[in-house]
């Protein structure tokens, strides 16, 4: 093998994209006081680059520049050059990000920002190309212009930093709002949603166009809550849309993370498992509101494509996939007809490319990402064959393309294990096996609440990340919240205790490490996390939601199970700080208003008394877990189960009637009448059963 002829400072870090950059002739240091501190003996900027590994942009500039000799030249003699995992360290990817919004006006990765010894930012950008072009200034004329300055204009650069402090430590101020939070908040919400629906191809805006999950789910609850058409018009024509287009892995499973038109065809090929988290649980709800095969099939084989590939053997959940393989983007998932009919026979195969839009000229640089446009009986009756037919042949082409593919080169995995994500991850599993009843999908919950528990947990404080038997970095807001509501789910979809304690201990230590006592909210950071030059927070929920928005969820759930008064109190404050922000922009809180939803509406306290006959259990169960209740609590416990009842005191002094698995429900801790009967049970449930 042959010798590198460069090294640096990454080769011991664990991110796979730190990695990446290790044999680079840049003379990178990871984020730390090593760095910080060369740069104040030196009086020298540092040149922060920030990205991660799935990131189709920041691989090119490293190409073009990370691994040029003379620009790498340029950087070392004039900087101390620092390189971050936005993954890793979404703290200070929060903070650069701003100041780097604040400069230009806009945002994205690769992000390359330029500090003081202090950390400061005083200039910024993303991507910058290797020479003049695109309208954008060469690389090496930026480092030259920066160092110029730095050197000869100190005044300027002071003052630049002086304001863009102010500007940052602003950015965090939010003031309790004195209106109330009230349902109308919730419909101007909705109707704002509705400006910006694209009612022909679903979906929010034009090109690109972004899942927005937790914004549909916010349709769906409203669905429920009112019965408008139009809502859940807005959320079932999306959900199917991206489901058919290519946007979706129609062989693999699994989403990609967002299409560059606006019709869901081409989309940027990278996996996060945070979108395929959050998508799978969209379908979830949509299944158990309409009961359709189709959105089951979605949950199912977008959740079978994480067990597949993206679960680790101790049961984590690994981070990305790359968008590129063999140097190109999105190679692995595209096909000609040629290749289909190779495979798959020229009968088999022809109606495979009919139906999937596989045609010569291609709809992605000469090659077709597959895709639907027409439905199973439409490209049956043009093709002169009946349906179970196409049926038959498309469920087989799947099968042998999918293993054709796996022959292929695939993209680049990042195998990281961050517990935000496996915490969002969690959750699905949980409640997949619950409305499912795939008792599969509970065990890998099982498997991943325990290896998140055991590998990143040190001293009571979560660590963000682990990879290769190493866990480390603080966790974040995101990491605490995440994983709670994941336990939580755990638990409503098991009724094993042990995941509550769980939930209560973290969401215990998140108000220590990360409330405000006082001004209100969570910090991003916890009191224990190194000083950066603001300590901000994080209300918007953008591609996953902000810490804040699922720790008021999780709090005003745990507080009607727990009865614990000082939980909501936390979650409203939340509310009162962002009430009139969410008012202006309602598309930038779906995950809050989904948590104010549940605040306004009258959850049911659903309690279910086990008997020692399961099937009675289950049955009742499954009449729970059937229906869309967006707004409940479920605890499931065994008659005289002293801790449970002590823990959860919607299930003190409840029996099971005749020896036989009872339900209670409630609400504000008022019950009607128990009953043993799945069908009784559904009178008191109502809606979609």
């Amino acid at each position: 093998m042959a010798e590198h002829k460069h090294t640096n400072r990454l080769i011991n870090e664990t991110s796979p994209y730190l990695l990446q950059h290790a044999h680079n002739p840049v003379d990178w240091y990871p984020w730390g006081e090593e760095a910080l501190a060369k740069a104040r003996a030196e009086d020298k900027p540092i040149l922060l680059s920030i990205g991660y590994s799935a990131c189709h942009w920041c691989h090119v500039m490293e190409r073009e520049s990370f691994e040029n000799e003379e620009i790498a030249q340029l950087m070392n003699d004039n900087f101390i050059n620092i390189k971050v995992d936005r993954e890793e360290r979404p703290d200070l990817d929060q903070i650069y990000m701003n100041a780097v919004q604040l400069m230009t006006r806009h945002g994205g990765w690769p992000m390359t920002v330029f500090l003081t010894p202090e950390g400061v930012p005083f200039y910024g950008g993303t991507y910058f190309p290797p020479e003049d072009r695109y309208n954008m200034p060469g690389f090496p004329k930026i480092l030259t212009a920066i160092a110029d300055a730095y050197k000869t204009r100190p005044d300027e650069v002071t003052e630049t930093t002086v304001s863009m402090l102010g500007e940052l430590r602003r950015m965090d101020v939010a003031r309790e709002s004195r209106e109330a939070i009230s349902v109308e908040l919730l419909e101007q919400a909705e109707r704002q949603l509705a400006r910006s629906y694209d009612k022909r191809y679903g979906g929010f805006g034009s090109a690109p166009k972004f899942p927005a999950p937790m914004n549909l789910e916010f349709l769906l609850r409203a669905f429920y809550r009112t019965n408008d058409k139009e809502a859940f018009e807005m959320v079932e024509h999306t959900a199917r849309r991206m489901a058919e287009g290519g946007m979706y892995d129609q062989l693999g499973g699994g989403f990609h993370r967002y299409s560059t038109d606006a019709q869901w065809l081409v989309p940027h090929f990278e996996k996060m498992l945070y979108d395929n988290a959050l998508l799978s649980r969209l379908y979830l709800h949509l299944y158990q509101q309409t009961h359709e095969d189709f959105y089951r099939r979605i949950a199912e084989e977008t959740l079978d494509y994480v067990l597949r590939e993206m679960t680790d053997a101790g049961g984590g959940f690994y981070s990305t996939q790359d968008a590129d393989s063999e140097g190109h983007e999105g190679k692995f998932f595209v096909w000609t007809p040629d290749e289909v009919k190779e495979i798959l026979g020229k009968e088999d195969g022809a109606l495979f490319c009919s139906y999937y839009d596989i045609t010569p000229g291609g709809n992605f640089e000469g090659k077709s990402i597959p895709n639907i446009n027409d439905s199973v009986e439409e490209v049956a009756a043009s093709e002169n064959i009946t349906a179970e037919h196409l049926r038959e042949v498309l469920a087989r082409g799947r099968k042998i393309l999918f293993e054709a593919r796996e022959q292929r080169i695939k993209p680049g995995r990042d195998e990281k294990i961050l517990t935000a994500w496996n915490g969002l991850m969690l959750a699905s599993f949980a409640e997949a096996g619950a409305i499912l009843e795939r008792d599969d999908y509970t065990e890998a919950a099982r498997r991943n609440a325990r290896f998140v528990l055991e590998k990143l947990r040190r001293d009571g404080l979560l660590l963000r990340t682990y990879k290769d038997g190493q866990a480390k970095l603080n966790g974040y807001l995101e990491d605490y919240s995440f994983l709670a509501d994941g336990l939580l789910m755990l638990y409503e979809a098991t009724g094993e205790l042990e995941w509550l304690e769980e939930a209560q201990g973290v969401v215990e230590r998140m108000i220590e490490e990360f409330w405000d006592a006082e001004q209100g909210g969570f910090f991003y950071t916890g009191s224990s996390h190194e000083e950066l030059i603001v300590r901000s927070k994080d209300y918007f929920d953008n591609a996953t939601p902000s810490g804040n928005s699922v720790a008021a969820d999780v709090l005003l759930r745990l507080g009607v199970l727990t009865a614990r008064e000082d939980y909501p109190r936390k979650a409203v404050t939340i509310f009162r700080l962002m009430r009139d922000t969410v008012g202006r922009y309602p598309s930038a809180f779906g995950r809050l208003l989904c948590a104010m939803d549940f605040y306004l509406s009258s959850p049911k306290e659903i309690a279910i008394i086990d008997s020692e006959d399961s099937a009675d259990t289950r049955a009742l169960l499954r009449e729970v877990w059937k229906r869309y209740l967006p707004n409940k609590v479920v605890a499931l416990s065994r008659e005289q189960d002293a801790r449970a009842s002590e823990l959860v005191p919607l299930l003190r002094e409840r029996t099971a009637m005749d020896g036989r698995a009872t339900a209670y429900v409630c609400e504000h801790y008022a019950c009607q009448r128990p009953v043993n009967t799945p069908e009784e049970l559904a009178a008191q449930l109502g809606a979609s059963g």
